[in-house]
């Protein structure tokens, strides 16, 4: 599987300039082909291809005194733009025939320079390289020092360089993954565990292990409403204004960075230790519609769960998501009798049948475990891994040969 390993760069000034003329044309570039297919789709006319739209506005476009600029760039950086407009309406068109799951996406949009985030991306026909120093070099760009956090296991097929809103640049590699590797890495284990996510404790395992919620964003929550206030009080286009802005945006990156290490630690635990694991598809956009919908979003049980379903799919453990109408609260894990809801604020309760007296969130793990299907595997029969869709789809590396090349 296809899998991205991100690490921080820091260009100096001049390397800023280039990356920023870069997020330019590329954007510029997008912007045209989405103008192109819009025209055609108001003249009634075919929508015009890739090979099209490349040489009208890559090729055509850098001889004319308005789009001279595009050629000081690379031009797989304006090529892969105009991939992504393609895999945007695909996408698009996708959603509206029901081929893609999930809830409608609209049609492409116009991207701005105001964007938080801004992106490109370099293939192996660009020849970038990772030079023997430890530098990323980036055509017309030059040689940029790179903070390596843990070796690729891997040469990378293509880098994409992300701009942030808090102003911080990342290098993003494409690797394919090798399975001998994961699976020496993570041997087999007769372990398995159902969890049971909530607010108060942020999993509660089958085996009665509770793991509190940090609650970044509540922690977070003074500093953060501190830089919102100064911000409202900075004059619009203002250089003091943007000073706010970044402050407010490395704030929030802040308490995303530490959410996502949180969610990787933890997955990568209950992956290391157990062959099977059962969770509960929750409904979070229904959830977030109610009071707790700060807190909701604060734990971010859907980050978790999909570092959950791409893991156990390259370490070849078996993920199961039970319904979110399985009555796992209402339900005595000893006896199997339905004892009917109960409010939030009861935490423990006694079974009407057999007297058992069940914390509320360890019993609703047991359960989830049980409706999975995992409860008998615990006495040590095997638990092999069962087709689990890759949720990671990496944007950009469709295409292109997926072999080891030198980097």
């Amino acid at each position: 599987m296809q899998l991205r390993y991100s690490f921080r760069l820091y260009p100096d000034t001049g390397q800023q300039t280039a990356l920023a003329k870069a997020f330019g044309c590329a954007r510029v570039v997008f912007n045209d082909a989405v103008r192109a297919r819009e025209d055609a789709r108001t003249a009634g006319g075919m929508f015009p291809t890739v090979g099209e739209l490349s040489t009208r506005l890559i090729t055509q476009a850098k001889r004319t005194a308005g789009r001279f600029w595009l050629g000081e760039v690379s031009a797989v950086v304006l090529q892969q733009s105009l991939r992504d407009a393609e895999s945007a309406y695909r996408n698009f068109f996708a959603s509206l025939n029901g081929a893609r799951k999930g809830p409608r996406i609209g049609p492409p949009r116009f991207k701005s320079r105001r964007d938080a985030r801004q992106s490109i991306r370099f293939t192996a026909n660009a020849r970038w390289k990772i030079t023997d120093g430890g530098r990323l070099h980036l055509p017309k760009i030059g040689v940029v020092k790179v903070k390596w956090s843990r070796t690729l296991p891997t040469t990378p097929t293509s880098v994409t360089v992300i701009k942030d809103a808090a102003g911080r640049y990342f290098a993003s590699f494409v690797i394919d993954t090798d399975p001998a590797a994961d699976t020496a890495r993570m041997p087999d284990t007769d372990r398995t565990i159902g969890i049971d996510l909530g607010l108060t404790h942020f999993a509660v395992l089958s085996d009665g292990t509770k793991i509190d919620s940090p609650r970044f964003l509540r922690r977070a929550e003074k500093k953060l409403k501190k830089a919102q206030r100064e911000l409202s009080r900075k004059q619009r286009g203002s250089k003091n204004r943007e000073k706010a802005r970044l402050k407010v945006a490395r704030a929030h990156a802040g308490v995303t960075d530490a959410r996502r290490e949180f969610h990787h630690q933890l997955s990568t635990k209950l992956i290391s230790e157990n062959q099977g694991i059962a969770v509960e598809d929750l409904s979070v956009a229904g959830l977030a519609r109610t009071r707790l919908a700060k807190s909701v979003y604060d734990a971010g049980w859907s980050s978790f769960i999909g570092m959950l379903e791409y893991k156990a799919e390259r370490y070849g453990r078996t993920l199961v998501k039970i319904g979110r109408f399985e009555p796992t609260s209402q339900t005595c894990s000893a006896c199997g009798v339905k004892d009917g809801p109960k409010p939030l604020n009861v935490r423990e309760w006694t079974c009407t049948a057999c007297g058992t007296v069940h914390d509320r969130d360890t019993n609703a793990a047991i359960n989830v475990k049980t409706a999975a299907g995992l409860a008998v595997s615990a006495c040590g029969a095997p638990v092999r891994p069962g087709a689990i869709p890759a949720r990671r789809e990496e944007t950009g590396s469709h295409g292109f040969p997926t072999g080891p090349r030198a980097a």
